[in-house]
């Protein structure tokens, strides 16, 4: 793979031999970080389990404290006093039938998260095979299916970030912006691993935290000690 000039420059500066502690990694990630935009700053872990199996999936929730620097755009399928709650409490966009709709004729996709109450599931439940595929359906278990939507709101706009192993045993989550500096992206980190640490099936075996890797978006990937968490 050709790679570019910053991107070279970077790479200089790290040891790709070298399981960084966590406050050097980050420090590093800042200093690699060449581009001419905000780079967002994410984290790759590999976990020892075989998500082939239903009772070693690994998929949760956790509020960074100090966000991830985007600005999510929430859509929030609610009727009556729900939907009252939601525009309320800062969802951008507020519906039932009317949006599913939209989203089915016009292939409608102005949103970054979705939030429904239990009793919307059933009208939405059509925009699986479109919702899915994007992440973006609604889940119990990602708290975007709930009844307290002022809660669910308040909580994705301060920074919530969904972590969910992929078929590599893989999770990827963003944990900043690298004009965070050091030390609320090494909050942020630790508070991710420590949520994905107390998400470890009890049928998982061996070692948990196979590799940390942290990385902004233009630039080289520093292995993380996970032992140092």
């Amino acid at each position: 793979m050709k790679r570019g000039k910053k991107y070279i420059e970077s790479a200089k500066l790290i040891d790709r031999s070298v399981q960084y502690d966590p406050e050097e990694a980050v420090d590093l990630v800042t200093k690699t970080a060449k581009a001419k935009f905000d780079e967002t700053v994410e984290v790759s872990v590999r976990l020892g389990v075989d998500p082939r199996y239903a009772d070693q999936q690994v998929r949760g929730t956790v509020v960074l404290p100090h966000g991830t620097g985007r600005t999510v755009r929430v859509l929030v399928f609610a009727k009556g006093e729900f939907a009252t709650a939601a525009q309320e409490a800062g969802a951008d966009y507020v519906g039932a039938e009317d949006l599913v709709e939209k989203i089915e004729k016009e292939n409608w996709f102005d949103f970054d998260v979705c939030v429904a109450t239990p009793d919307m599931m059933r009208i939405i439940g059509r925009l699986g095979r479109t919702l899915g595929p994007k992440g973006l359906m609604p889940n119990p278990k990602s708290g975007t299916v709930t009844n307290d939507v002022a809660k669910a709101i308040s909580e994705i706009k301060a920074g919530k970030v969904e972590y969910r192993v992929d078929k590599t045993s893989i999770c990827h989550v963003p944990v900043g912006k690298v004009s965070f500096g050091k030390e609320k992206l090494l909050d942020n980190l630790k508070v991710l691993i420590d949520a994905i640490n107390r998400a470890k099936p009890s049928t998982a075996k061996g070692v948990y935290l196979r590799s940390v890797v942290i990385s902004s978006t233009m630039g080289p990937g520093i292995r993380i000690n996970g032992l140092k968490f």
